[in-house]
């Protein structure tokens, strides 16, 4: 799934590699799929994405938002926004396309991008000055990790008015508080916070704040620099080069920090992993 250190990566392979090419044509919806979302009918993308220049990517949270240039300024502005769930995979000229996918972009070079849905996605057209979906508001009105806004006393103020009784996962992972922070990247946050995902907030001492505190902003920071975890695919099909703690990969193998066995368990709609001797 698409997160924080996943988002900007591919955002940046983006800005790299197909930034300025003009769209030739789409395919939208060429594969149904029943949990593959767009914004309004898949018909109309073609008519108003072909035509138009790749413009600059961006990582908002769970997703990338991909701008499109007109012919001039009169156009009116669209972005292509790529949702958690999606995977966007780059394709050179030479390169098979898969036969089953749901959206699909071919440029004037002959690549492609092309996006696929596995248990559920989106592919939006939208017009960023009107779109009024939350989720999408959320994510490019709110400060990210590792930004100058996102400082301890923004991140503390997220606790205020919320129950002591609510888990350390529920306050990271959920509700957006932290667009693009989710069970994924949590497990290794709360790992070298020495956190249980069950702990209460109500039980937090300031030094545990701020220790969780330092613990998103430098996992999430080395999870970026590394080109995202090693669970998911960059815009090359190729697996990020950070190196998960407490994953499925490394679920029944020796804790990190101590050499407990990594146990795991069901709660709040996903896995979490953990050591029984560092997390408490």
């Amino acid at each position: 799934m698409i997160e924080i250190p996943e988002s900007i990566t591919i955002a940046g392979q983006l800005n790299e590699t197909v930034k300025g090419k003009k769209i030739i044509e789409v395919k939208a919806a060429h594969t149904p799929h029943s949990f593959a979302w767009y914004a309004g009918e898949p018909s109309a993308y073609a008519p108003i994405m072909e035509g138009k220049r790749i413009g600059t990517a961006t990582g908002i949270g769970s997703m990338i938002e991909i701008e499109l240039m007109g012919r001039d300024e009169k156009e009116d502005a669209y972005s292509f926004v790529v949702g958690d769930g999606t995977n966007i995979r780059y394709f050179a000229p030479e390169d098979k396309l898969p036969e089953r996918y749901q959206t699909g972009i071919t440029l004037e070079d002959g690549s492609s991008l092309i996006c696929t849905v596995a248990m559920y996605g989106a592919m939006f057209l939208i017009q960023p000055e009107t779109y009024d979906n939350p989720y999408y508001l959320v994510a490019k009105e709110k400060p990210f990790p590792g930004t100058e806004e996102f400082d301890y006393e923004y991140f503390t103020s997220l606790r205020e008015e919320l129950s002591g009784k609510i888990s350390v996962k529920e306050f990271l992972a959920t509700h957006q508080r932290i667009p693009g922070l989710g069970n994924g990247v949590l497990q290794d946050i709360l790992l070298q916070s020495g956190m249980h995902p069950k702990h209460k907030i109500g039980m937090l001492q300031e030094s545990d704040w701020r220790r969780m505190y330092e613990a998103v902003i430098s996992v999430l920071g080395e999870m970026t620099a590394l080109g995202g975890r090693d669970t998911e695919k960059t815009l090359f099909g190729e697996t990020g080069g950070y190196q998960t703690m407490l994953s499925k990969k490394t679920y029944g193998k020796s804790c990190p920090y101590c050499g407990n066995m990594i146990q795991k368990a069901n709660y709040l709609g996903g896995t979490v992993y953990f050591c029984p001797e560092c997390q408490i």
